[in-house]
């Protein structure tokens, strides 16, 4: 069941959103070579508490940790690490904070030093797939007018799209109703309704959309070791359009 959040409910969600997007900017500054990702999720674990929130992720499914932090080939879910971050590589980071019982998401791709041509434009045309979802994200729009958005896009730019790892509706729980892929096709799936609060999270690679898991259980990785990128908001669908809860 979808459920729908009234106009002071997305109100009260602007807290956790706020927290995400202040944790992200934060980190853009401490991401260079030789850091690590637990340095990372060590300052996560930090500011969370410092701002009235609770790390979500941390026991959730046995999770360990309060961010996933995926670098070069893994697409999602990496465990942070005490490896440090080289020049070139990419890294994406994502964190899920609650507060006052509401839920922000954002996952954010950072360049380490200097990258490759391929990594800029990968990073560049996830980033601009995130906004083009999020711009036909309009009460009576279908989530499939929303994707495709996003495919196309990508996939004009000779990148794939993940299918196997999803969107997902957001509020008390991090994982609501409705979930879906990050492709469609235009006047297919759900309508979207004024209320809705979910997630537009991209996650393009560089060549297959195939992925596999590691003995973990949770690290994602591109089938073909190719690079990936994703960009992931928490939007709100208002009767004035999209509301990015996570905006930067």
């Amino acid at each position: 069941m979808v459920i729908l959040k009234s106009r002071a409910e997305i109100e009260e969600m602007r807290k956790a959103g706020r927290i995400v997007a202040a944790f992200h900017q934060a980190i853009a500054d401490m991401i260079r070579p030789g850091v690590t990702t637990l340095d990372i999720e060590s300052f996560a674990v930090r500011f969370l508490k410092e701002n009235g929130a609770k790390a979500y992720t941390i026991g959730y499914n046995g999770y360990p940790f309060a961010t996933c932090a995926s670098v070069n080939d893994v697409i999602a879910h990496g465990f942070p690490s005490g490896k440090p971050l080289k020049e070139g590589d990419i890294v994406k980071i994502d964190i899920v904070a609650e507060a006052d019982g509401w839920i922000g998401d954002s996952a954010w791709c950072y360049a380490v030093g200097e990258v490759s041509e391929e990594a800029r434009n990968l990073m560049r045309v996830t980033k601009e797939c995130l906004y083009l979802g999020i711009e036909k994200a309009v009460v009576g729009n279908r989530i499939g007018d929303v994707m495709h958005a996003v495919q196309t896009h990508a996939e004009r730019n000779g990148f794939s799209v993940v299918r196997d790892l999803l969107g997902h509706g957001v509020g008390r729980e991090m994982h609501e109703e409705p979930n879906y892929p990050h492709v469609g096709n235009p006047g297919k799936g759900f309508r979207l309704k004024e209320g809705m609060v979910f997630t537009i999270e991209p996650m393009l690679n560089a060549g297959t959309a195939l992925m596999t898991i590691d003995a973990d259980g949770w690290t994602a990785r591109t089938a073909d070791g190719s690079l990936s990128a994703q960009y992931e908001h928490t939007i709100a669908i208002t009767a004035d359009g999209p509301v990015i809860l996570t905006a930067q």
